[in-house]
C-alpha cells in the first residue's frame, strides 16, 4: 500500500513543528522547504489552504492514508459526540499509536513496524494490523519471542511518557488501554474544526 516513507524533517519543516517527534535536522532549519522557504513574507492562505493543511498534518501525524481518514471521519459523524474529537479519538485507538503512546516503540512508523511483523499481541493473540480499533480494557503487549528486540528493550529505557488513559506493566511488556481519551489528553498540536470544516464542504 502507498504510504509516505520520504524524509520526515522536509514534512516537519512544511508544517512548521515537530510533528514526528524529536528532530534535531528540524530544529537548525525550522523554516518551510524549498527555495523560497526562509523567506518571511509568504502570501496569506486562504481559509481552504488552512482547513486542507491542518487535515495533512493529521494524516502524516498518524500515518493514516486519505481514504482510511475519510472513512474514519465517516465513522465520527455517525458517532455520539463532537465530530472532531471522535475523529481524534479513533485515531490514538489505533494499535500502532497505543503501541507507541506505550513507549514500545520510538514512533509511530516504527510501531506499525512492530505490529505488522507480528511482534504485538491483543488480549494474548497476535494482531498484525496497525489499523486495528482497540476497545477500553483491551491488553496489549510484546509477544514473549520478541521481548528481547533492541528496538523494544532502547525504546522502554527512553520513554518517559505517561498517559492517564493506558497502564503499563514493564515486568510483563504489556499495557492496558484503560479508556479512550478525551480531548485535553490528547497532546497532539491539531485544530480538528478545521477538518471537519474541510470535510463538511
Amino acid at each position: 500500500m502507498a504510504r509516505y516513507t520520504g524524509p520526515k524533517t522536509k514534512i516537519a519543516r512544511k508544517f512548521g513543528e515537530a510533528i514526528f517527534g524529536d528532530d534535531k535536522s528540524f530544529e537548525k532549519r525550522n523554516y518551510p522547504p524549498g527555495q523560497h522557504g526562509n523567506n518571511r513574507r509568504r502570501g496569506k492562505k486562504s481559509e481552504y489552504a488552512i482547513q486542507l493543511m491542518e487535515k495533512q498534518k493529521a494524516k502524516y501525524t498518524y500515518g493514516i492514508l486519505e481514504r482510511q481518514f475519510r472513512n474514519m471521519f465517516e465513522k465520527a459523524t455517525r458517532a455520539q459526540g463532537i465530530t472532531g474529537e471522535v475523529l481524534l479519538q479513533l485515531c490514538e485507538s489505533r494499535l500502532d499509536n497505543v503501541v507507541y503512546r506505550m513507549g514500545v516503540a520510538p514512533s509511530r512508523r516504527a510501531a506499525r513496524q512492530l505490529v505488522g511483523h507480528r511482534h504485538i499481541t491483543v488480549n494474548g493473540e497476535l494482531v498484525n494490523i496497525p489499523s486495528y480499533h482497540l476497545k477500553a480494557g483491551d491488553v496489549v503487549g510484546v509477544r514473549e519471542k520478541s521481548k528481547s528486540l533492541a528496538v523494544v528493550q532502547e525504546s522502554l529505557s527512553n520513554s518517559s511518557s505517561v498517559y492517564e488513559w493506558i497502564s503499563w506493566n514493564s515486568e510483563k511488556k504489556e499495557g492496558t488501554f484503560v479508556s479512550v481519551p478525551g480531548r485535553v489528553q490528547i497532546p497532539e498540536n491539531i485544530n480538528e474544526q478545521f477538518i471537519v470544516e474541510l470535510y463538511s464542504k
